[in-house]
């Protein structure tokens, strides 16, 4: 669930605003003397890269100093990096030569926000430099707050939620003030509303609501809302407000928002959410860095920016955002579990391997580390460690829980991978009665009983690959396993075209490849199949693999076959239809 929830029209707006506050990346800068630099910055800022765009920058700019798109560019990767100070130092001058930017004003808003200079606030939305309708009339009204004048930001709350569109987000904001000031039943009066008048329920306001109910003492309420919208839901936050509602202890509501310098981080954190999937991760990032410098102790601003740098391939970055969590914080399990796939995918398994080991040892009540650290393991192809992990999650998840087809089949791949075929087979049966239309598993099954050669298993194995296929019939693999079944059965003249089908979908694949030219040389399409067996040993498949299709090469299919002492089905005649 995101954060935030708003209509569509909503976000439409707002990604256009963010799309062309960004086109300055691709803006003209004249004459600049370190072309060099420049242009390596740019290449940066085009893939997201920030951190590299930053110094870049920094560089041109030292050899063209008012250089007003370059200026403006240089703000754009400061942003980009969280280093908002150094982005407003640039702004101010910029704005005061003339220069226009909707991200200048962003760098400008989040360094007063966070200094809770609210004047500052006033003077840039009066001046004209604006980020757009929703972000200014919430900042102005938490400035108001910052200020100590209420109704006046009640005033400005309201005119948000009149604007069209804005009516949730307003409302969300007005009840955190509300309960700030002190109003808790004004603040629990605007979450009891109809969604359509009131607050969408997102994650964030259920949270909110139930610790305002708290502090007003009605537990059951709280206890009811709590059980229907999260259930036993196991992560830490969830877990710890769900303890203190039964033990009727209250919260603290400084885990919502305690200061209007975090109600303008919420801000500009909720409008990076409600454009996810619309905007580029590198236009949203700008929004989630400012949130995260106006309260860079807030954990949800860490996790929200560091999911974006992953978005945009930046791991090491996404790593270092993660681990700012702070141990003692509820969210620091889910932190870790995002800084163990960052690490993952900046190729540092060891550490990531790490990171998990060790949450299997802090929380050991919460499987979701075990099935995080089997998933690495299986990656990196330690079945063995991989299937004990699975193990572990499994035996930590209730039946019911909907992750288990997942981890049944994963621990399946793993003991398939082991040549432990009985266990395979048990697991991947198991996820299916759990999730009988999944093509993944369908799949699997059906290949692996292809390819281990049980005859008994081939109608069965073919229906679930056709069930497969329907599904997904685009898969390049799902389709190689229906020719595989073909190939098994004799039917080498069916098995042609999908599996020419599946080569056109995986053409870099070693063992649709290699299979193809089984095919081929099953039809007598001898020379075909030697082409189609050189590609697949230019794929690099594994060493076996290699080796057995160097000897087809030399020798040819049939004799590999005498070789391994194994004879292909006698060919089955394709019916005319005459």
């Amino acid at each position: 669930m995101s954060e935030l929830t708003l209509p569509s029209r909503l976000s439409t707006v707002f990604t256009q605003t963010a799309i062309a506050a960004t086109l300055t990346l691709a803006s003209p800068v004249s004459a600049d003397p370190n072309a060099g630099a420049y242009l390596a910055a740019r290449q940066a800022g085009i893939i997201g890269d920030y951190s590299a765009a930053a110094g870049y920058f920094r560089d041109a700019l030292l050899s063209d100093a008012n250089n007003l798109s370059l200026m403006e560019q240089t703000i754009t990767a400061f942003v980009g990096t969280g280093e908002i100070q150094s982005a407003a130092r640039i702004a101010r001058p910029f704005l005061e030569a003339g220069g226009e930017s909707q991200i200048a004003n962003i760098a400008l808003m989040a360094h007063a926000a966070r200094a809770q200079d609210w004047d500052t606030i006033f003077e840039l939305i009066e001046a004209g430099h604006e980020i757009g309708p929703l972000l200014d009339g919430l900042n102005q009204a938490w400035a108001y707050m910052g200020k100590g004048e209420l109704d006046h930001a009640l005033m400005r709350f309201d005119e948000v939620i009149d604007a069209p569109g804005l009516r949730s987000f307003g409302q969300q904001h007005k009840a955190l003030a509300l309960a700030m000031s002190g109003d808790l039943e004004g603040a629990s009066a605007i979450y009891a509303l109809p969604p359509n008048e009131g607050v969408i329920p997102t994650r964030a306001s259920v949270v909110a609501h139930l610790q305002i109910l708290c502090q007003l003492g009605e537990f059951e309420r709280a206890a009811n809302i709590s059980s229907r919208v999260f259930g036993n839901n196991p992560e830490p936050e969830i877990a710890a407000l769900r303890a203190a509602i039964n033990a009727g202890e209250v919260p603290d509501l400084e885990r919502v928002v305690s200061t209007p310098s975090a109600g303008i981080s919420y801000a500009f954190r909720g409008l990076s959410d409600i454009l996810a999937g619309e905007a580029n991760e590198r236009y949203l990032l700008l929004y989630a860095q400012a949130a995260r410098y106006i309260a860079p102790q807030d954990a949800n601003a860490h996790i929200a920016t560091a999911h974006l740098l992953n978005a945009l391939d930046q791991y090491d970055d996404a790593a270092q955002t993660f681990a700012q969590v702070a141990t003692e914080d509820p969210a620091y399990y889910s932190a870790e579990i995002g800084r163990a796939e960052a690490l993952r995918r900046a190729g540092r398994s060891v550490q990531a391997i790490e990171v998990l080991t060790q949450l299997t040892r802090s929380h050991p009540e919460l499987p979701l580390s075990h099935a995080s650290l089997g998933d690495i393991y299986r990656r990196d192809e330690q079945f063995a460690e991989a299937r004990a992990s699975y193990t572990a999650a499994l035996d930590g998840y209730p039946e019911t829980a909907s992750i288990r087809w997942w981890l049944l089949y994963s621990r399946g791949i793993s003991n398939e991978r082991l040549d432990n075929w009985e266990d395979a087979e048990a697991d991947f049966r198991a996820a299916l009665l759990v999730n009988p239309n999944d093509p993944s598993v369908l799949n699997y099954l059906g290949y692996s009983m292809v390819d281990r050669g049980f005859v008994e298993n081939y109608d069965e194995a073919l229906a679930m690959i056709e069930k497969a296929i329907a599904a997904r019939p685009d898969s390049g693999a799902i389709v190689d396993s229906l020719a595989w079944v073909y190939y098994k059965l004799g039917r080498y003249q069916e098995a042609v075209a999908p599996m020419e089908r599946a080569a056109e979908l995986e053409p870099n694949d070693p063992i649709i490849s290699d299979h193809l030219g089984d095919v081929y040389w099953m039809v007598g399409r001898d020379v075909e199949a030697r082409f189609q067996w050189r590609r697949a040993l230019s794929f690099e498949p594994e060493d076996a693999e290699a080796e057995r299709i160097r000897r087809k090469l030399t020798i040819g299919l049939d004799a590999v076959y005498a070789e391994d002492g194994q004879t292909p089905a006698p060919a089955v005649e394709v019916a005319t239809g005459d």
